[in-house]
């Protein structure tokens, strides 16, 4: 099966061009960002035209493709403004536009005759007649509902023409709402997720409080683990690659346009190895399995789950007493050149000093354990450590006439002995 398959594309999210750049120099096959209206992520830093237009370009220019979200569930007063934004789109040429709306479907048919359309997993795909029903008007790829198992996608899979792609997410945060459609930020906060606005309640800690008892909070207790109900465990398949490829999924995507450059790189890059280390070998994706999950653990994460792949997932697939995330690895920011003294330049995230140890990773595959020898501010003063988000510094790791090459783009980040709550 493996030998006739062809290989999946890795599709990366991006919520903004730094973002877009790291998920291609890391290994992505393609990546999916939003415009700053119409996607479901207006949290996100999202492109305006002009980043949107370069990205396409960065993106082409590598032999990678970008495909733009527009998939929010419109109101009538989003339909003339949606008119003029696949209008803008058709000028810029992404490799796809995603939508879940009919209505917005039929104004991107109209005005974009020349980009492909791929249906949301909003859209509530979850049987091989939805599939056929969306290829008859046009789309060429189909996203799963997340509550789809293997043994569905497999059957989808026979029963659709053999031209239409389905995508499936393989790694990221789960929602706890059928296929995302969730009312709960509406109702509490009056920002509705359907529109791009979740402000993620699912993650909230809840009481019960009687009408008649203002002011008495009852826990809600699900056992005696706590009171997180809503709070889902993130997905995680990288172990799972062959069940993936056999189930005939043309695109494996991960989530997160929310995310920032190193949580993208780590996920990029280990998809990325797993993958070629399967269609390579399969005793050596194999061999290799537990170095995956080291990996994928060394940025943030929640406690995994294989989601409804496998079958409906049981009280294990929910987390009880906690809603942060855990983080293997602190991110400190992106290489923008090297000097000719050997000092990275970067744009700071997080504090480091000097005498500490870091890693740089590179795209490649490989990383440099390396000592902080010292940190150099813009006017060339010399600083004890940089405390300062985004402060553009140039970092002396002693690498000077040793051979060493950081390509441009690679990631620093600070290894945490132990995994540490993040609340991103």
């Amino acid at each position: 099966m493996r030998e006739i398959m062809k290989k999946p594309e890795l599709l990366l999210p991006a919520g903004r061009p730094e973002v877009l750049r790291t998920a291609i120099r890391f290994g992505a096959d393609a990546v999916y960002i939003g415009g700053e209206a119409f996607s479901l992520r207006a949290g996100a830093k999202n492109f305006t035209e002009e980043e949107m237009a370069d990205a396409i370009s960065f993106a082409h220019e590598r032999g990678k493709k970008v495909y733009v979200t527009a998939n929010i569930l419109a109101h009538d007063s989003d339909l003339e403004e949606a008119r003029g934004y696949f209008t803008e789109l058709e000028k810029l040429q992404p490799d796809g536009v995603l939508v879940s709306d009919p209505g917005i479907f039929q104004i991107a048919k109209e005005t974009c005759p020349d980009i492909d359309i791929h249906i949301s997993t909003q859209a509530n795909n979850v049987n091989f007649g939805t599939f056929r029903f969306w290829h008859s008007l046009g789309a060429t790829r189909v996203v799963c509902g997340r509550e789809l198992s293997l043994e569905e996608i497999k059957e989808i899979r026979k029963n659709i023409p053999e031209d239409l792609e389905i995508e499936a997410f393989v790694h990221g945060a789960m929602c706890i709402s059928y296929s995302g459609r969730c009312l709960l930020s509406n109702f509490l906060t009056g920002r509705d997720a359907n529109r791009g606005q979740c402000t993620h309640p699912c993650r909230w800690q809840y009481s019960l409080v009687e009408e008649t008892r203002p002011g008495e909070y009852m826990p809600v207790m699900e056992n005696e683990r706590g009171t997180y109900i809503f709070n889902s465990k993130d997905l995680c398949m990288v172990q799972h690659i062959p069940e993936l490829v056999e189930a005939g999924i043309n695109s494996l995507k991960v989530e997160g346009r929310m995310k920032n450059a190193l949580y993208v790189a780590t996920a990029a890059r280990t998809y990325r190895r797993a993958i070629d280390d399967y269609f390579e070998s399969p005793e050596k994706y194999e061999a290799n399995k537990e170095w995956y999950m080291q990996e994928i653990c060394s940025t943030t994460y929640r406690p995994f789950s294989t989601g409804f792949f496998f079958g409906k997932p049981g009280e294990e697939a929910q987390i009880y007493d906690s809603n942060t995330y855990r983080k293997g690895c602190t991110y400190l920011g992106i290489i923008q050149k090297t000097d000719e003294k050997g000092f990275l330049h970067l744009s700071q995230r997080n504090k480091f000093s000097v005498g500490e140890t870091v890693e740089v990773m590179l795209p490649q595959g490989q990383d440099l354990s390396l000592e902080v020898k010292g940190i150099y501010a813009e006017d060339g003063s010399f600083q004890e450590s940089a405390p300062h988000p985004s402060q553009e510094v140039a970092v002396d790791l002693g690498i000077s006439g040793k051979g060493i090459c950081v390509p441009d783009g690679s990631i620093l980040r600070r290894r945490e002995p132990h995994p540490v709550d993040d609340a991103e």
